[in-house]
């Protein structure tokens, strides 16, 4: 991983800060039914123009938030991928996690964003431990949490649903 600013590189990636640019591709993303299976209902446009605009503010306060996630080869907008407060609660510990629109799914793209973002929380942010949580049902977000070396904690209940529940130290990873 090779920070830039906010901007973060890895092998296959790109991570880039929510901008408006990515509005077209974000919502094409977060409208897809089946990419917000666990996350929510779809989102319509000017919801994810909205989510933009909150996040460029998270960066500017916090020094993180959701970063589009791009494919260098083909500079295709291929996910998010974040580093947040969980339950967007400031008293909470940080959160990793991500989502892939369908055609990306099961080539390595989410462990790579996963451990980009989990990087960025210890190496630049200088946080000791972070969290990722997902639903019950959605065991591939699970798989990746353990690739990234992540230990399952419990069943807790976050964004008011039970959640698998996952952390990892720093000196762990």
């Amino acid at each position: 991983m090779t920070p830039s600013g906010t901007t973060v590189i890895t092998e296959r990636l790109r991570l880039v800060p929510f901008a408006s640019a990515h509005l077209d591709d974000l919502f094409a993303m977060n409208s897809d039914p089946k990419v917000m299976h666990y996350l929510g209902p779809p989102q319509t446009r000017d919801e994810v123009a909205a989510n933009i605009t909150r996040q460029q503010a998270k960066w500017a306060q916090y020094g993180f938030g959701w970063w589009s996630v791009i494919e260098r080869e083909t500079d295709a907008l291929i996910g998010a991928a974040c580093l947040q407060h969980l339950g967007h609660a400031e008293a909470n510990p940080l959160e990793i996690g991500w989502r892939l629109r369908p055609s990306w799914h099961g080539k390595g793209y989410a462990t790579e964003a996963g451990r980009a973002a989990m990087d960025y929380g210890f190496d630049v942010i200088g946080e000791s431990r972070l969290m990722a949580v997902t639903e019950l049902e959605n065991k591939a977000s699970a798989r990746v949490m353990e690739r990234l070396g992540m230990t399952y904690i419990g069943i807790q209940t976050h964004y008011d649903v039970a959640c698998l529940t996952y952390e990892i130290k720093r000196e762990d990873r």
